[in-house]
């Protein structure tokens, strides 16, 4: 019975120092946002804006792959401005999509927004915005520089990580 309340308790401690560890993830202080907005909740304005995305995520992954300093990332950004409003006007025109659009780099606004038990605080961030239509939709936004997101661009399948500790614990004292 010791070892069983011994064993119980080093795993308890392990996951609530794992379960600590991961979620205090923050964004840095010198961090390049990404954001695009929706037209509307509609279906076809979001799946316009998952494209958008999707085409946008992997551009400035593969601009910015081997950038490592946030002017360096400021700096390619502002260069490829022209080429990338040109190429979402060209990626929009090909789904017949309506409405107009805007890119924007610089200093934008985010609302507050809680994404796997962490809350991001609202506020104005660096970041490279694109509103489709009027902007009135749901959102995707994600970290542009360092890319925390973008290494998604470069998977071509899904990663699940998973703890050991936790699946044990949800497992045999949980259930």
């Amino acid at each position: 019975m010791k070892k069983t309340l011994f064993t119980f308790l080093i795993i308890i401690t392990c996951y609530t120092i794992l379960g600590n560890t991961l979620s205090n993830v923050e964004i840095p202080k010198e961090a390049i946002r990404i954001r695009v907005i929706a037209n509307s909740n509609s279906t076809y304005d979001q799946s316009i804006k998952k494209e958008v995305k999707e085409f946008v995520e992997q551009n400035m992954y593969t601009l910015l792959q081997d950038t490592t300093e946030i002017t360096q990332a400021r700096e390619k950004i502002k260069n490829e401005l022209p080429l990338l409003e040109k190429e979402i006007g060209f990626l929009l025109k090909s789904k017949n999509y309506p409405f107009s659009y805007e890119v924007n780099f610089g200093y934008n606004y985010f609302p507050e927004k809680e994404y796997k038990g962490i809350t991001y605080e609202e506020g104005i961030y660096e970041s490279l915005v694109i509103s489709l239509g009027e902007a009135k939709g749901d959102n995707w936004w994600c970290v542009l520089f360092p890319p925390l997101c973008l290494l998604e661009a470069e998977e071509s399948t899904e990663v699940e990580y998973r703890s050991f500790v936790k699946e044990m614990i949800d497992k045999y004292f949980l259930n």
